[in-house]
């Protein structure tokens, strides 16, 4: 009856120990986002691997087919000239997305640090992408839209913008900057004041003019965060839809057809073709996973230059 009570009371002071631990209590706080990661996201994705081996239109049985979906796929030109025009709106979003972002962080920290200032700026993400595409709908419109009746105003050709396909994609890409370049001008904002003022003053002391204090402590300082930002912005461009399905459909003839606007057509559009819809699913995540790994390796993410200051 001893040994019980013995077995008992440090049963009683392991978990009181485990109740105390950061560890603990840092699992016990992530418990919640991991369980809905693992039933919404998890499971879900581990399950596309296995329908993309399979014939399946929601209606019958799956079917096992082996590796025909992919094979399918490779010899689809719509599966490759989505994937063309994906990376051509990547190219187009993420150098000028990054760069006004890192513009209007630098300038907000040296002229107007407001509150309010930040919330203005960070608006346009806050508004759904769907809001965003039929506000831009209006404003870029052939005859009606106020930007086409400025560029007559001023004595220029009026644009089609959406509705012609070498601009259409371009036009995207567009508005989503506008979406988003806020949000990330924020996040490198933030990473602009981890940066010690003292490094500044002393570069000035040496001589160092603004310029050359932002190319030789600025940029290097802010990998960490620059690193972070491309490597979302990227994952985010690849997935682009909302926009696309409210402003162009795919059109004007497929031009902003995108990976994910392929794989709905195919899901949506061509009889439900679930089992090559998850097989371009799983491709594109094969491809975002080696992109990420090589922007993280290339970038150096790991290293932080601060400490060659220090």
């Amino acid at each position: 009856m001893a040994v019980k009570v013995k077995n008992s009371s440090s049963e009683i002071s392991f978990l009181g120990r485990l109740a105390n631990s950061e560890i603990a209590l840092g699992f016990l706080f992530i418990l919640p986002a991991f369980i809905g990661f693992t039933v919404f996201y998890a499971v879900p994705a581990i399950r596309s691997i296995g329908i993309s081996f399979t014939e399946w239109n929601l209606l019958s049985d799956a079917e096992y087919v082996g590796l025909r979906n992919y094979q399918d796929i490779f010899e689809d030109d719509r599966f490759w000239r989505a994937l063309q025009i994906t990376v051509t709106y990547v190219l187009w979003n993420i150098p000028l997305q990054t760069v006004l972002a890192v513009l209007i962080a630098v300038i907000m920290d040296k002229v107007n640090n407001s509150s309010v200032l930040r919330g203005i700026i960070i608006l346009p993400w806050l508004m759904p992408n769907v809001i965003v595409a039929l506000l831009f709908i209006w404003i870029l419109d052939p005859t009606l839209g106020i930007v086409n009746v400025f560029l007559e105003a001023i004595g220029l050709e009026s644009q089609g913008f959406f509705g012609v396909p070498d601009q259409a994609i371009a036009t995207v890409a567009g508005v989503n900057i506008w979406r988003h370049m806020g949000y990330t001008s924020i996040l490198i904002y933030a990473g602009l004041k981890t940066i010690p003022k003292s490094l500044y003053e002393a570069a000035t002391v040496d001589g160092a003019n603004g310029w050359v204090q932002f190319l030789r402590i600025t940029l290097p300082l802010l990998r960490p965060v620059l690193v972070f930002v491309v490597v979302t912005s990227v994952i985010g461009s690849f997935q682009i839809f909302d926009t696309i399905a409210v402003a162009t459909d795919g059109g004007p003839s497929g031009s902003t057809r995108t990976i994910i606007f392929y794989i709905y057509q195919e899901v949506f559009e061509r009889r439900f073709n679930m089992g090559t819809a998850t097989a371009a699913s799983v491709v594109l995540f094969l491809i975002l996973v080696t992109v990420t790994v090589i922007q993280t390796r290339y970038l150096q993410a790991g290293r932080s230059d601060l400490a060659d200051y220090s």
